[in-house]
């Protein structure tokens, strides 16, 4: 990924955390997954918009860390 590291964080930090007031959008809907109740499409859509960054940070990490190989061994 050729992502810079402070674009992902700063992604994560904004938009994977916002709104910040009174708790953060995705631990919300972390919660609601967890509970069973993320069942409107507009709670998924908001699960996934707020988890794309993390996710992009996930998979960042991952690659990093792998050294970022995606080909097929055969």
């Amino acid at each position: 990924m050729n992502l810079p590291w402070s674009i992902t964080v700063l992604f994560c930090l904004t938009l994977g955390l916002a709104p910040f007031v009174p708790i953060p959008h995705i631990w919300e809907k972390l919660k609601m997954l967890y509970g069973g109740t993320l069942i409107r499409p507009i709670d998924w859509f908001d699960f996934l918009m707020h988890g794309a960054p993390w996710l992009l940070l996930i998979l960042k990490i991952i690659f990093t860390f792998t050294g970022n190989k995606l080909s097929h061994d055969r």
